[in-house]
């Protein structure tokens, strides 16, 4: 059975860590580990573990605005809504994702692992990204690709990397390749990725000086 939560069906302004403007919308679905928003012409899948506030609506024409919101992308279920089991549904369906600063990538999820997940971007190629990172999911509709692209100009590929089964795992086995850190954000995030030793990632950036990050900030990781 589904939890009831007390601002279901209304309209809502919520913050997510990382964001500075508030995202307004329906509330769909509060699951255990993620909400469903609908704002008034997408789905947005927000993990709990980001949400810093929930509150009704304070602009007035929202909060009194009716609208009949869509069928949901995703086939609904007979338990609460889960982060893994919408990333296993939004397999191969084109979608945005949201990260860090403000940026989103455009793509579609190949493949869940245990605590990342591939995704593939006609701009960033294969983006391994973190399960604890990603602030929301927007899925398109089945007839939207990305940037009108035809399936011959942008053929959903398999990852051309070795998968491991943690984020952890995966870094190391890149070990000694060129990589970008978070979307290349910071250009001390991009380099020769030449150790990661328990907790820390050691970088050679471009003047060849190391630079040392924090296993748990490294959001995503890809090889231009």
């Amino acid at each position: 059975m589904k939890n009831r939560h007390p601002l279901l069906d209304k309209q809502v302004e919520l913050e997510i860590s990382g964001k500075v403007a508030p995202i307004r919308g329906k509330l769909i679905e509060f699951g255990q580990d993620i909400l469903v928003l609908h704002n008034g012409t997408q789905f947005l899948y927000i993990p709990l573990i980001h949400l810093q506030q929930l509150r009704l609506s304070t602009r007035k024409e929202e909060a009194e605005e009716i609208y009949e919101v869509p069928e949901m992308p995703f086939e609904p279920y007979n338990e609460p809504v889960s982060y893994r089991k919408i990333l296993m549904n939004a397999k191969g369906m084109f979608s945005e994702i949201y990260i860090t600063g403000n940026q989103s990538i455009h793509g579609y999820l190949t493949t869940v692992m245990n605590d990342f997940f591939v995704f593939y971007s006609p701009v960033y190629h294969t983006v391994i990204i973190s399960l604890h990172h990603m602030k929301y999911l927007i899925p398109y509709s089945p007839n939207v690709t990305p940037y009108t692209l035809t399936p011959e100009q942008f053929p959903l590929k398999p990852s051309p990397l070795t998968l491991a089964r943690t984020f952890d795992q995966q870094l190391r086995k890149l070990i000694g390749e060129f990589v970008v850190l978070d979307l290349g954000e910071n250009s001390n995030k991009i380099g020769v990725l030449k150790n990661v030793d328990q907790s820390m990632i050691e970088l050679a950036t471009v003047s060849g000086n190391p630079v040392f990050l924090h296993f748990d900030h490294v959001k995503t990781v890809h090889i231009p």
